[in-house]
C-alpha cells in the first residue's frame, strides 16, 4: 500500500513540475494537449470551403483562444479569419475561401491555456493539402456556337466527379433573354445536363449559367460562375421557290418500276402513274372506267382520278406519254427543290423532326437523314397561306417507328406548299396509321405502311403526294389526298 501511495506521488510532481510557468495563477492540475485537429496532419484533398477545429483534452480559457494564438498560413501570408471556441473545441473560420491545391500549415501557439491557467507545453504545428478545385472542361453547344438544333440537350462535362445534389435549376440555369428555360436536369459520369421542357426558338440567342452552388463530392464549389451562350439556327426562305405544283398532276408515280396495293382500305383521290408496262401496277382499280389492274379479294385500292401506264391494255401508248411528261414534271419539281437550287437549309433537330415546331423555310438534314420518330412535326405558317416548307435530305427520311408519327400544319400552312426531298428511298409510318403531309418526291422509292397492315383497317393518311422518280411505290390500306 505504502508503495502503491509512492508512486501515485511521485507522477503527481512530474504533472506539476512538466506544465510551464506562465503569467497567470497556476492551480494544479494535468497540461493541456491537442487531441485532434481537422483536416488532420498530412490530409489532401481538403475542401475550399472547410471550417478548421482544434480538440483539445480538457476545458480551456477562451480568453486565451483567439486569432494571435491559432495561426493558420499558407505560402508563407498568414489566412484572415475567425477564431471561435466553444466545450473543448477552438475554430477557425477562414474569411475567404481557400486556394485550390495549397499547402496550409496550421499553428497552435503556447498561448493557449486551460481553465487553470496551465499552457501548451509547446507549438501544435499540422499541415494539410487543399484539393483541386473543379472546372467546366467543355459544354455543349460550345461558347458562341451557331445553328444549334431545336432539341438540343444541353450538356456540361466537369474534370472531377460533382455532387450531384448541387446540381439543380439553381445553380444550372438556361435563359433567353431575361426568361428563364423550363427543364430537366440530370447528372451521370462527369457530364450534367439540361433538357429543355419545350423546343427552343429559331434564331435566338440562349445564356447558360453553372453558379458556384456546384461542388465537387468533397464539398469544393467552382471558383466562380461558369457562363457560355449559344445561338439555335435561323431559317432560310427559299429563293427561287420551288416549281409549281400544278405541273405534278399524279398524287402517286411509281417512276420506271410500277406501283403496288396491299388491303382493300387504300383510296388515292388523284392520279396514279408510272412509265412502266400496266402489269406492274397491281392492286389498283380505276373508279371512273372500271378498269382493275392486277386486283385480288384482298388487294384492291380504289383510284378517283386516272391510271396511266404503258401497254398492255388498259394502259397503252397515250397514257404512257401522259406519264412521261409527268416524270419530266417530277424531275423539274425534284431539282427546284435541291439543295443546288435551294442552298444554305438548316438542320433544326440534329436530323430528328419528331416534336418540333417549324416556321416557314428550308430545312437540310446535316447527317444526309431526316426522321420523324421522336413525336409529331408542326408546321406553322404564321397566318401566311403562300408559306413554303422545304425539306432536304440526301439520303433517307423515315417517318414513324413503333408507333405512327403526323405532320401537323397550323396557322394556314397548306400541304401543296410543303415539299420532301429525299435522295434515296422515303418510309412512311410502316407500323400503320398517322398523317403524313407534303409532296414528297424521291429518287429511289416511297413506302406507305407494310404488308403486316394488309388485312387490318390500320390506315395511313397522306395529305400530298408519293412521287418516286425511278423505283416503285409501295401502300398498303393508304389513303391519299392530292392537294390543288
Amino acid at each position: 500500500m505504502k508503495k502503491t501511495l509512492l508512486i501515485i506521488t511521485m507522477l503527481f510532481i512530474v504533472l506539476i513540475s512538466g506544465c510551464a510557468t506562465d503569467d497567470f495563477e497556476e492551480n494544479v492540475g494535468v497540461c493541456p494537449v491537442v487531441l485532434s485537429s481537422n483536416p488532420i496532419d498530412g490530409a489532401t484533398g481538403v475542401p475550399l470551403n472547410q471550417i478548421i477545429t482544434i480538440t483539445f483534452n480538457e476545458v480551456m480559457n477562451p480568453e486565451t483562444i483567439d486569432e494571435s494564438s491559432i495561426i493558420i498560413t499558407a505560402e508563407g501570408a498568414t489566412v484572415t479569419g475567425t477564431v471561435t471556441y466553444s466545450g473543448s473545441t477552438a475554430t477557425f473560420t477562414s474569411a475567404n475561401a481557400l486556394t485550390a491545391n495549397t499547402i496550409y500549415n496550421g499553428r497552435v501557439k503556447t498561448l493557449v491555456k486551460d481553465a487553470d491557467g496551465n499552457a501548451l507545453q509547446t507549438d501544435f504545428l499540422w499541415s494539410f493539402t487543399t484539393g483541386i478545385m473543379p472546372i467546366v472542361v467543355s459544354t455543349d453547344p460550345e461558347n458562341n456556337a451557331t445553328a444549334v438544333s431545336l432539341n438540343k440537350i444541353i450538356t456540361a462535362t466537369f474534370n472531377m466527379p460533382m455532387n450531384p445534389l448541387t446540381l439543380d435549376d439553381t445553380t444550372f440555369t438556361v435563359k433567353q433573354g431575361a426568361n428563364t428555360v423550363g427543364g430537366a436536369i440530370s447528372y451521370s459520369g462527369l457530364t450534367v445536363s439540361f433538357t429543355p421542357a419545350v423546343q427552343l426558338e429559331t434564331n435566338k440567342t440562349y445564356t447558360c449559367t453553372i453558379t458556384t452552388g456546384a461542388r465537387n463530392v468533397a464539398g469544393t464549389p467552382l471558383a466562380a460562375n461558369y457562363v457560355w451562350n449559344f445561338t439555335t439556327v435561323a431559317p432560310v426562305i427559299g429563293n427561287p421557290p420551288p416549281a409549281s405544283t400544278s405541273n405534278l398532276f399524279f398524287g402517286v408515280f411509281g417512276g420506271n418500276a410500277g406501283m403496288t396495293n396491299q388491303g382493300l382500305f387504300t383510296v388515292v383521290n388523284g392520279n396514279i402513274g408510272t412509265t412502266a408496262a400496266s402489269t406492274l401496277m397491281t392492286g389498283f382499280k380505276e373508279v371512273l372506267t372500271g378498269d382493275v389492274y392486277t386486283v385480288t379479294f384482298l388487294n384492291e385500292g380504289l383510284v378517283m382520278g386516272e391510271i396511266f401506264a404503258d401497254a398492255p391494255a388498259p394502259g397503252n401508248a397515250t397514257k404512257a406519254a401522259t406519264a412521261l411528261a409527268g416524270l419530266n414534271a417530277a424531275n423539274a419539281a425534284y431539282l427546284s427543290i435541291s439543295p443546288a437550287s435551294m442552298p444554305g437549309g438548316i438542320d433544326p433537330g440534329a436530323g430528328e423532326l419528331g416534336g418540333l415546331t417549324l416556321a416557314p423555310g428550308v430545312y437540310k438534314s446535316d447527317s444526309g437523314t431526316f426522321d420523324i420518330t421522336n413525336g409529331d412535326l408542326t408546321l406553322d405558317a404564321k397566318g401566311d397561306p403562300n408559306a413554303i416548307f422545304v425539306f432536304q435530305t440526301a439520303s433517307a427520311l423515315t417517318v414513324g417507328d413503333s408507333s405512327p408519327s403526323s405532320v401537323k400544319l397550323i396557322n394556314g400552312a397548306l400541304a401543296k406548299n410543303v415539299y420532301w426531298y429525299v435522295g434515296s428511298a422515303a418510309v412512311i409510318n410502316y407500323a400503320g396509321g398517322g398523317v403524313m403531309t407534303g409532296n414528297i418526291i424521291a429518287n429511289s422509292g416511297v413506302t406507305l405502311s407494310s404488308p403486316a397492315n394488309s388485312t387490318n383497317a390500320s390506315v395511313t393518311t397522306l395529305n400530298g403526294r408519293a412521287i418516286s422518280l425511278v423505283s416503285s411505290v409501295t401502300m398498303v390500306n393508304t389513303v391519299i389526298n392530292v392537294p390543288n
